[in-house]
């Protein structure tokens, strides 16, 4: 990606469901010419982020413009960012969507991936 990115996405590229997700609108992002890039927080480029790994395991995190967001805000922010993904913020960011969502995100989706992820963490699972 574009060092001149000025929207940044910070995922965990060893959990199998962020992976691929943001995979997807990594290559997305690519094939579009979109200035995003996407940081795996399993390499040296979390230090830029000023995140500890077990933090920045527990949710997305964008940065935009140099404001940092994280959860269903993030999405929001990348989805802004991305032409085809603009309509799924635009319904995603109505008051009450974007409140039922962010809960299910912050309760519910959010926790069980982090616990996902320290279980294949504790089997020594990449």
């Amino acid at each position: 990606m574009d060092n001149k990115a000025t929207t940044s996405v910070l995922y965990n590229g060893s959990c199998p469901v962020c992976s691929a997700e943001i995979g997807h609108y990594a290559r997305y992002a690519k094939a579009a010419g979109l200035p995003i890039r996407f940081d795996d927080l399993n390499s040296d480029a979390r230090s830029g982020w000023g995140l500890d790994s077990d933090t920045a395991a527990r949710r997305l995190y964008v940065l935009h413009d140099g404001k940092l967001t994280s959860g269903i805000p993030a999405f929001l922010v990348l989805w802004a960012q991305m032409p085809r993904y603009r309509w799924l913020g635009r319904i995603v960011g109505l008051p009450v969507i974007r409140h039922v969502a962010s809960v299910i995100y912050d309760r519910v989706l959010a926790p069980l991936i982090y616990e996902w992820h320290l279980r294949r963490q504790r089997r020594g699972e990449p």
